[in-house]
């Protein structure tokens, strides 16, 4: 739906406004929520965007007013973060009224987090994430990877992108602005004025931060611990800043959706399991700007390698676990270095393992924690799938549930 891509979302957003007195679309700036509304809000709605000067100062001045909606109609209130007080009101007005879709609001920012944020419209509300494009989505490809999984659907060989094809699209990101831009220097240049543009602007509607440049260094310092549990002892030296105004920085890149953090898998009495999340940040093209890579150098540096790979599985990931209410997101790691990148729990089903590699090939061995995991984890509580994900072609079973798929599974639709 962003200049010709039908983003996934779009359906939910749809099904929500039949169901919903409001519906929210987060996301990062840039992603495509002002778009995505109006392509959803095709009739009888009234768009009012707090960029506009004018329009903050009235939400700011009365409320109240501001979102009165006498239309039969939905009221879409885009970048509603910048007036918090705006969510009140809205509760106050859909108490009174319990039609669905009445209100549409979007924010460049995690409304279910911010802290000024009083009211949650609790059972009043659907939240939507509208995260940068998947390459399923650029594709126009239906999100199918998360069925063939649990229903172990897939072709034998999927063709077509071999670890290069994968490294250019990890390269280019999900960004509609930026995957417009062709050149390589181009759009590095793209990916820090975005920053920049966010650390200047957005970033004060959340927290008031003096030391401006010290987040610039936070941003870069975490794309480079994307993918890993995050130190932040040595981050905060690093920094000169104390673990509190560490955590408040970070708090804020996360609710601008910049970095994300993906859970450990709990579900045990494991005395040696690990409780730390591991971080993330949401786009590959913005990680790879940030950091300074060249497309050649990452090839050849096993370290760079693997974590653009996994950084990627993970947006793609995320982008179909948004889809179903049913899949969760979860990661493991004990004492004993056993590490799972991704867990995925679908309610009712079972649960899946995935490990990343950027290589062509796979061994047994690859498969190793996942079958312990199952083994001494898992047990019998419910069904487990394990899965190595890799740069080849072929679909291969190492038996007993553990299959080497390609990463080209996440938008295939052969």
């Amino acid at each position: 739906m962003i200049q010709g891509y039908t983003r996934w979302q779009a359906e939910s957003a749809q099904k929500a406004l039949k169901n919903r007195r409001v519906v929210a679309i987060s996301g990062a700036r840039q992603t495509g929520k002002t778009t995505l509304t109006r392509q959803v809000i095709v009739h009888n709605g009234t768009f009012r965007s707090l960029d506009s000067a004018a329009l903050l100062q009235a939400a700011s001045d009365d409320p109240n007013e501001f979102v009165k909606n006498s239309s039969s109609g939905t009221m879409v209130i885009d970048e509603i973060q910048k007036v918090p007080e705006l969510m009140s009101e809205i509760k106050l007005a859909v108490d009174k009224d319990n039609r669905p879709g009445q209100y549409l609001i979007t924010g460049s920012a995690n409304l279910q987090t911010i802290a000024h944020i009083n009211d949650s419209l609790a059972g009043r509300i659907k939240h939507i994430r509208l995260r940068p494009l998947a390459v399923g989505e650029i594709l126009g490809k239906k999100p199918t990877f998360l069925q063939r999984v649990f229903a172990g659907t897939f072709p034998v060989q999927i063709k077509g992108y071999d670890k290069d094809a994968i490294f250019d699209l990890a390269f280019c990101g999900g960004y509609p602005e930026a995957l417009r831009i062709n050149n390589p220097k181009e759009r590095k240049e793209w990916h820090r004025d975005y920053v920049d543009s966010l650390i200047k602007k957005d970033l004060n509607d959340l927290e008031k931060i003096r030391r401006l440049d010290t987040v610039r260094d936070l941003v870069k310092i975490l794309a480079g611990w994307s993918g890993k549990y995050m130190d932040k002892s040595q981050i905060s030296a690093a920094l000169e800043v104390s673990r509190p105004t560490l955590e408040a920085y970070s708090n804020a890149l996360e609710a601008l959706f910049i970095f994300e953090r993906v859970v450990p898998w709990l579900k045990t009495d494991y005395d040696l399991a690990g409780k730390r999340s591991k971080i993330y940040i949401t786009d590959t093209g913005l990680m790879a700007s940030l950091l300074g890579w060249k497309r050649e150098d990452v090839v050849l540096n096993a370290d760079r390698s693997g974590k653009l790979m996994e950084t990627f599985v993970f947006q793609e990931l995320a982008a179909q676990i948004d889809l179903d209410s049913d899949y969760s997101l979860y990661q493991y790691r004990d004492a004993k270095k056993r590490e799972i990148d991704f867990i995925v729990e679908k309610e009712g089903e079972g649960v899946a393992g995935f490990e990343v590699k950027a290589s062509r090939s796979v061994s047994k061995e690859d498969f190793a924690p996942q079958i312990w995991f199952r083994d001494n984890i898992i047990k019998d509580k419910m069904p487990y799938k394990g899965i190595v994900l890799y740069s080849g072609e072929d679909i291969l079973s190492f038996g007993d549930g553990m299959i080497a798929v390609p990463i080209a599974a996440f938008w295939s639709d052969v």
